[in-house]
């Protein structure tokens, strides 16, 4: 800021501050405003949604987790099969969570091994 010498250097000058006040407030609305609006509880669930949505590692995450254990699921189905034996309600619970784990840890390979299966079965020839 310049020195100050008459009335009329002074008066410009708080005119100017008074301008830069009146600015910053404005600003500081304007934000507080913005701030306001990304708090609400709707904002901060599409926010997470969106964020969820856009991520390809989570989503690939998801993705194997719940292949793994859908498909644990159906193996234990498959071996207990309504049995009561409890020989054979522990053997399918074990193989449900091996194979939940193994597809859970591995999608990527179980992918690429469904694809070639895929692959084999549909290829045009």
């Amino acid at each position: 800021m310049q020195n100050i010498k008459t009335i009329e250097d002074l008066k410009i000058a708080i005119q100017i501050l008074e301008l830069k006040q009146s600015l910053n407030v404005q600003l500081m609305k304007n934000q507080l405003h913005i701030t306001y609006e990304s708090l609400k509880p709707a904002n901060l669930l599409k926010n997470t949604i969106n964020e969820i949505t856009s991520s390809p590692l989570l989503i690939d995450n998801i993705l194997g987790v719940t292949l793994g254990l859908a498909s644990g699921y159906f193996t234990k189905k498959v071996v207990v099969n309504g049995s009561n034996n409890v020989f054979r309600n522990l053997i399918g619970t074990v193989l449900q969570f091996g194979v939940t784990n193994l597809i859970a840890r591995n999608p990527n390979t179980i992918k690429t091994f469904g694809q070639s299966i895929f692959e084999k079965i549909f290829h045009k020839k």
